[in-house]
């Protein structure tokens, strides 16, 4: 790495960064793929020092060949391994792997599992491995409530419970799913995932994929991506499991996954799409429009939260890195990467899409940083921050 990276590291943490809208310089780096399509990356860093990401890839998002595949990038290596298919079920769009290291050193690949574009048949699996990612049990439902999805990782709280952020996509019978009705919960285990408690979100309607970190005063902070594309929202909680309303913040959203981690400063540091539904030139029907079947004749479902409805086709570019130092009530941003993001289909085949997206978070254990995301829906791009 350059110096460049190293001083940004730094200052991420602790430094003189101010509010700017230069570039921040970067190497390229992609991790191998194949498919036509790479999309929803999460990156998890190994107590051995090996980074794994996990993304799923086919031929687009909904079809039935859609799974989940695997990288690793070894301690002390600049190259990533090949991937490798890690799900193989050929009836359903196997999305949004989420890695978690146990702390008996367990490594959970959780997923969901859909039929179609239609995010409320989705259930959400789980697979296990005990040789740090080698090979794996065969998959298992762990959430089998229809609509349940993930997207953000599994935190550990202050008193061992597992705690994982999930959403609810639902919709009425006979009506298709667009998100116009999404909320969020958290599932929490007592028993090292046996079984599993679920508290809702309040008010939380039409914020989604939210993350959860701790601060360094203890309590906790949840944001969220925007369904009605307009911000990124916020709540907070003394315990983890108990939230506040979600409130927008002042940082965008365009209705597309962000990531956030709170460095030992106590710095929040979030990576997200500096764009919204007033940047639009279009917009699309649903998330899967362009692959729905010409026969099926179910109207979208209404919307049922004060006229506001899901808005897809907002540009998922910039992609910015913003920063906290109050605990989320003021920010600070810097461009990561710039290009227009147009996403008013999903379809790469065609190469048609040129969004920016789904950044993925992880910190290893000298501080460096490194971020993963959705380049042109074509490959899943690594930005290391910091030696």
């Amino acid at each position: 790495m350059d110096n460049q990276h190293g001083e940004l590291a730094t200052s991420l943490e602790s430094g003189p960064l101010i509010q700017s809208h230069a570039l921040i310089e970067h190497k390229e780096c992609f991790v191998p793929a194949d498919t036509a399509q790479c999309h929803a990356s999460n990156l998890l860093v190994l107590i051995n020092g090996d980074i794994l990401c996990a993304w799923f890839g086919g031929s687009q998002e909904g079809k039935p060949d859609i799974s989940i595949y695997l990288a690793r990038l070894p301690a002390n290596s600049s190259t990533w391994t090949k991937a490798e298919k890690a799900t193989f079920d050929t009836s359903r769009s196997e999305q949004n792997p989420v890695l978690f290291e146990t702390p008996n050193g367990e490594i959970w690949l959780m997923f969901t599992s859909q039929h179609a574009g239609d995010q409320d048949s989705a259930v959400v699996k789980h697979q296990i491995s005990r040789d740090g990612g080698v090979s794996w049990t065969q998959p298992t439902v762990l959430f089998r409530e229809p609509g349940t999805f993930i997207r953000q990782p599994m935190v550990v709280l202050d008193d061992g419970s597992w705690a994982i952020p999930t959403f609810k996509c639902r919709a009425e019978p006979g009506t298709r799913w667009v998100g116009n009705d999404d909320i969020s919960t958290v599932r929490v285990s007592r028993d090292q995932g046996r079984t599993w408690a679920e508290t809702e979100v309040p008010d939380s309607y039409g914020a989604v994929h939210m993350g959860i970190r701790q601060l360094k005063d203890k309590t906790y902070l949840g944001l969220y991506r925007s369904r009605w594309a307009d911000n990124v929202y916020l709540s907070r909680s003394s315990n983890g499991i108990d939230w506040t309303t979600p409130r927008p913040t002042e940082l965008p959203n365009p209705n597309a996954g962000i990531c956030f981690d709170v460095l030992p400063s106590g710095r929040v540091l979030v990576v997200y799409n500096h764009s919204s539904k007033a940047d639009a030139q279009g917009r699309r029907e649903g998330l899967y429009d362009d692959i729905a079947d010409a026969d099926d004749n179910r109207k979208n479902q209404d919307s049922r939260h004060a006229g506001r409805e899901a808005f897809w086709g907002a540009p998922r570019a910039p992609l910015c890195l913003a920063w906290s130092d109050d605990n989320g009530s003021s920010w600070k941003t810097r461009v990561l990467e710039e290009r227009d993001g147009f996403c008013m289909t999903n379809n790469r085949e065609q190469k048609l899409n040129r969004e920016l997206s789904y950044p993925s978070m992880a910190r290893a254990a000298d501080g460096s940083m490194h971020i993963a995301f959705t380049f042109w829906r074509q490959k899943i791009k690594h930005v290391p921050l910091g030696d």
